[in-house]
């Protein structure tokens, strides 16, 4: 499979993202600035990175599994999308549900980016839509 080119443009404090291991999905983010996510709060957290994505590729920003599972930290509107004409720095909603202060440094590894390939779609106004057998059932309603 070939490889897109995703330009990255490293701002004050910025580290290139990382992926961990070979196998891994996201590239890892790292905190630009020094803070404290407080109990029950959130905070907009810099990443110190600006990207130039190619038309049809987004940048998916979404919470790491250690700490979500350690502290209660996650991103809050996970996943926040960066979008391909987007060139401004990189920030994550770090939230905290956790009981302690969440301390941040610079180099910190606070999320992940998962790039992914946009399908081209058309919305087509229309008076019906055809029928299936969950029709209007709502959250839940497959058990």
């Amino acid at each position: 499979m070939k490889s897109q080119r995703v330009r990255v443009r490293l701002l004050a404090g910025g580290n290139l993202p990382a992926r961990q291991t070979p196998g891994s999905s996201g590239f890892d983010l790292a905190a630009a600035e020094e803070c404290v996510v407080g109990p029950g709060s959130w905070r907009v957290v810099r990443t110190g990175i600006a990207l130039e994505l190619p038309d049809g590729l987004e940048a998916q920003v979404r919470a790491r599994s250690g700490l979500a599972a350690r502290h209660g930290v996650g991103v809050l509107n996970g996943p926040g999308t960066v979008d391909s004409d987007y060139r401004g720095e990189v920030k994550v909603v770090l939230f905290n549900l956790g009981r302690d202060p969440f301390d941040v440094q610079p180099g910190d590894r606070i999320a992940q980016l998962v790039f992914a390939s946009l399908t081209p779609v058309e919305l087509e106004p229309c008076d019906e839509l055809s029928s299936t057998g969950r029709a209007s059932g709502g959250f839940g309603h497959t058990g």
